[in-house]
């Protein structure tokens, strides 16, 4: 239930973040924000976490920053909407037992400090930084899974 919360998440805030950041731009927030949530949740004593919600947060944080920076009627409304989306993660994560609520947290703070850092489409334009550094987080993504394949196969070889 929970995948198909973040896929059916995923699939509405992404686009949208895509429109106002780029998609070079969502996707490090993606990734990065994702790596941020991870790292509160285990210091906040949980050893073992998985999933895409940090990441999937770290989107609603760069969204929740677009629409506080940008101001006006539109900007506006993105924030009232997205916070909405806070609201129901919160809610969400006090109904349900397993629910990583320091995750969460953490990808909204590291989405919302990663939209300050990066800036939107209306204040700065996408770089060829922002593309490499869109490729150094696939490629550390792909280089983790590989990683973690191996492993498996080795735990399985040795056993």
């Amino acid at each position: 239930m929970h995948i198909v919360f973040n896929l059916m998440a995923f699939r509405q805030i992404a686009p949208w973040v895509i429109q106002e950041y780029g998609d070079a731009r969502m996707f490090i927030i993606y990734t990065v924000g994702g790596i941020g949530g991870y790292i509160l949740s285990y210091l906040a004593g949980i050893p073992f976490t998985i999933g895409a919600s940090a990441a999937i947060c770290a989107l609603i944080g760069a969204l929740l920053y677009y629409g506080k920076s940008r101001g006006g009627a539109y900007g506006a409304m993105v924030y009232r909407e997205v916070s909405g989306w806070v609201v129901g993660l919160i809610l969400f994560g006090l109904i349900f037992p397993g629910i990583n609520n320091w995750a969460h947290g953490g990808g909204i703070i590291s989405g919302i400090l990663l939209g300050m850092a990066l800036g939107y489409r209306e204040n700065r334009r996408e770089s060829p930084l922002y593309r490499y550094l869109a490729v150094a987080c696939g490629v550390a993504t792909v280089a983790c899974l590989a990683w973690g394949v191996v492993i498996a196969l080795l735990f399985n070889f040795i056993r």
